[in-house]
């Protein structure tokens, strides 16, 4: 008798204990990193680094995804819950910075490098990432708008660009810089559309009308180009607050406004289909097929030939309905579940702190803030006399002064504009391109 009730007394003390421990685990489970409970990611991401650590990460798409898809939940996660930060894009700003810190430190490992280099760089998923959101977006707008959109964002995008070149020359002139140096070497690594596409053509054009390695004028239009992009990352993240507490002012995506000046609702959410996002993979990869093929034969940039393909079919009303659905479900699905790992991986190979930290000065730094705030200002007031929504007219504009493909990219997802791609990518390519030429020709005429 007394044993029982002892085993009862034993039994009944342990039930506390088990009910902590399950309120516990709960409470564990619904806290969350991303879309993951914590602690089935701290298990994924300690196999992770185990493998990482014992070189038996594959050095390939999957080891890169892995990579950074684990970092890429972690930093747009806490980029979203730092106080200040939250509020001026803190997940594009952490899903950069953090990696390329991480690596400029050695931190990150060879096996983990490589793995992302190969996803990156030898599979092309930030031109993967950038078709899908073109072509699905594109595909999924209201024709009317799009077309809209289209014939006056030029007009912003020019007069933003002018008045970026005369404020940057002016106030590297107050900072003691030479009117010339600051031209070429400061303001145009800025707005000449990235890395590969801006700062590789004009090293090359700056070699040969000048002399020496295109490699040395890398080294020194890099700075400008990457700083230039943090600063428009920020300004993204600011247009977004602005937009989110005067809301008359924010097209949430949209660029032009209705003729009547109401906004265009939302079509209703569909159900998603998923052999229909299938399609829509294969539709985005085949424009950008389209996109390479014309290059080769008229030698516009491929990106651009994709989003005046998928422009035209979409105001030709050729594509069947369902095809539409199909590859604006495939838009959302990447812009939701693989931005802030893309910029990860951005973060790790495009964004090079080295040299960086070799020319910054504060001066250098206020010529470069001055280039991109005077862009985004001018595209949110020509944009409102145009009738377009000021803010989203202001972060395309801003898109001119990004690292490229890769900018655009931070940009738009600091302000949740992924909507505002097309558009993008047509300040970013068009104005890119001008600017590479334009100076390349001002360059000889000056030598």
């Amino acid at each position: 008798m007394n044993t029982k009730t002892n085993l009862e007394a034993v039994t009944e003390s342990e039930l506390p204990i088990q009910n902590n421990i399950k309120s516990l685990w709960e409470k564990l489970m619904k806290a969350k990193i991303g879309v993951l409970p914590l602690p089935l990611y701290i298990v994924l991401a300690a196999i992770i680094l185990t493998a990482s650590v014992y070189n038996t990460l594959p050095a390939d798409m999957i080891g890169g995804f892995a990579v950074i898809m684990i970092l890429g939940m972690l930093l747009g996660d806490l980029g979203q819950r730092i106080p200040i930060l939250k509020e001026i894009g803190g997940p594009a700003i952490l899903a950069l910075l953090v990696p390329s810190i991480l690596v400029f430190l050695n931190v990150i490992n060879t096996s983990s490098m490589e793995a992302v280099t190969t996803l990156m760089k030898t599979s092309n998923f930030l031109y993967f990432y950038i078709s899908c959101l073109v072509v699905g977006s594109i595909l999924g707008m209201n024709r009317k708008m799009l077309i809209q959109g289209f014939t006056r964002m030029f007009v912003p995008l020019i007069v933003g660009t002018v008045l970026a070149v005369v404020a940057g020359m002016l106030v590297g002139l107050l900072f003691g810089y030479d009117l010339q140096h600051t031209f070429f070497y400061i303001v145009v690594p800025i707005i000449g559309g990235g890395i590969g596409e801006g700062i590789l053509p004009l090293s090359i054009a700056y070699s040969s009308i000048l002399g020496g390695s295109a490699e040395s004028f890398v080294s020194q239009m890099i700075p400008a180009a990457v700083i230039g992009n943090i600063f428009a990352v920020v300004s993204a993240g600011l247009m977004m607050r602005l937009g989110e507490k005067k809301k008359h002012l924010s097209g949430n995506g949209k660029l032009v406004k209705s003729e009547d000046g109401n906004e265009v609702h939302e079509e209703k959410e569909k159900v998603i289909d998923f052999s229909l996002m299938g399609a829509g993979l294969l539709i985005a990869c085949t424009f950008f097929i389209v996109g390479t093929l014309g290059q080769k034969f008229i030698g516009v940039p491929g990106p651009v030939i994709m989003i005046l393909f998928a422009t035209l079919i979409k105001c030709l009303k050729v594509m069947p309905h369902k095809m539409e659905d199909g590859a604006h479900n495939l838009y959302k699905f990447i812009s939701t579940s693989l931005t802030w790992p893309l910029m990860v991986g951005l973060g790790m190979l495009y964004i090079p702190l080295e040299d960086v930290v070799k020319i910054v000065t504060p001066a250098y730094v206020i010529v470069c803030a001055s280039v991109v705030f005077v862009m985004i200002l001018s595209g949110y007031f020509v944009g409102k006399l145009m009738k377009m929504y000021p803010v989203d007219a202001a972060i395309v504009t801003g898109c001119h002064s990004g690292l490229g493909g890769t900018g655009d990219v931070a940009i738009l997802s600091a302000s949740k504009r992924m909507a505002l791609m097309p558009f993008a990518q047509v300040a970013t390519r068009i104005g890119g391109v001008s600017t590479v030429i334009l100076a390349s020709l001002l360059l000889k005429l000056l030598s």
